[in-house]
């Protein structure tokens, strides 16, 4: 069954705009309309990171044994709104983290579920779900020039945005086309364990790719949990508006990602992503918007090439890889790798990073506090490097449906 692009490009649309809507800019919240410290911010987002560790593969495994993905996908957004919508209601440390904590395991497994369900109603997904995804990236765009141009990076209110938006996405899911669990293994829950994915993950090269997708979380958590901070103490006017330059890039790098995994082989095209999340933080480290206004530019649009050559191509080679009825759940144990467990290691490391280098007056020492990302970033490209040696770029090319 197919279904127009223009549905599933809604769908991806609606989806980011929640996650752009608070995401991004929660730090600066809680740094200073909630006084939060370095270290509960840092336990805040790697409530995402926990989710990640639990909810993608479980759920992923119910979409691809019991239930229709489309109804999945409404109960989770709709219950993950309302979590969002008591966040917003609450100002002690522990009920908030209780919120985000809830809407992190409900709302993780979205992203996971939402690619499967591209890559079930696309033909020839290797070309078209760039296309389809870009239009995330364009809504994320679009929620961070709203909050900047509302100066809401410091309010309650994009949470309680984040939460119309997911209840919106909720009734919209149940319009989608049927997509019950497809023919496979059986319908209990060993789908996950069996043999045709221990094979995938005792391919030496898949278990360098889950590595490296593991490592390459430390420095990306750096990113979502403290730019926009940091931006804010350099004297940045709309922090919020110049973190969209990122999703710019994504968005062209989105767009060109059919040219690029025709011509670049995999192993170098990771690499590259890999490395671009390092090398950026060494950029903006440098950069400041009245004496190097470029490096924070630079910095900050290596953000769309430090991802889509990364943890996107990723998820388009795996899906070449997979039996059709595990394809959710192999999109969730990716959700797991990029997410989970590197991700809560990174968000941790990343709050100790700012309350190391965090100063008795409230200063930070930021060019101290990057100095972490970009040596790390730039270890895991390289050892990458080294190791991978599989890797056939026209594999991702080509559609999805003949894995």
């Amino acid at each position: 069954m197919q279904t127009p692009p223009w549905r599933l490009s809604a769908m991806m649309f609606m989806q980011f705009l929640i996650w752009g809507s608070w995401m991004v800019t929660l730090g600066a919240y809680m740094l200073d309309s909630l006084s939060f410290s370095g270290r509960q911010v840092g336990i805040v987002y790697g409530s995402t990171a926990i989710a990640a560790t639990i909810s993608p593969f479980w759920v992923g495994l119910a979409a691809d044994r019991w239930f229709n993905l489309e109804k999945l996908l409404a109960s989770l957004h709709f219950l993950g709104a309302v979590c969002l919508l008591g966040a917003s209601l609450v100002t002690e440390f522990g009920w908030f983290y209780f919120f985000i904590q809830l809407n992190s395991l409900f709302y993780l497994p979205t992203f996971s579920l939402s690619n499967a369900f591209c890559f079930h109603h696309l033909q020839d997904a290797g070309k078209k779900f760039p296309r389809v995804r870009v239009w995330g990236t364009l809504a994320w765009i679009l929620a961070g020039l709203s909050l900047s141009y509302w100066s809401l990076e410091t309010s309650n209110l994009q949470l309680r945005i984040g939460a119309v938006a997911g209840f919106l996405l909720s009734a919209y899911c149940l319009t989608l086309p049927a997509t019950p669990p497809q023919p496979g293994r059986g319908r209990s829950a060993r789908g996950f364990f069996s043999e045709d994915m221990r094979k995938l993950i005792k391919d030496p090269s898949l278990s360098v790719l889950f590595i490296a997708l593991i490592l390459c979380c430390l420095p990306n958590a750096y990113y979502y949990s403290f730019v926009t901070p940091y931006l804010r103490d350099i004297g940045v006017r709309n922090p919020a508006g110049l973190m969209t330059l990122g999703q710019v890039s994504e968005a062209v790098v989105m767009l060109l990602m059919p040219w690029a995994l025709s011509r670049i082989s995999f192993r170098y095209l990771l690499f590259t992503g890999l490395l671009c999340w390092g090398v950026r933080y060494g950029m903006i480290a440098l950069g400041h918007p009245e004496q190097a206004p470029w490096w924070l530019y630079a910095g900050i649009g290596l953000h769309g090439v430090a991802y889509g050559w990364s943890a996107l191509a990723a998820q388009m080679y795996l899906d070449t890889r997979v039996p059709v009825h595990l394809r959710s759940t192999a999109q969730g144990f990716v959700s797991f790798l990029t997410l989970g467990s590197g991700a809560l290691i990174g968000a941790y490391l990343a709050g100790e990073t700012v309350n190391l280098h965090s100063m008795a007056d409230g200063s930070r020492q930021w060019t101290y506090i990057w100095l972490y990302p970009t040596i790390i970033g730039t270890a895991v490209a390289v050892w990458f490097l080294w190791k991978f040696k599989g890797g056939n770029s026209r594999a991702m090319a080509m559609d999805s449906d003949g894995a």
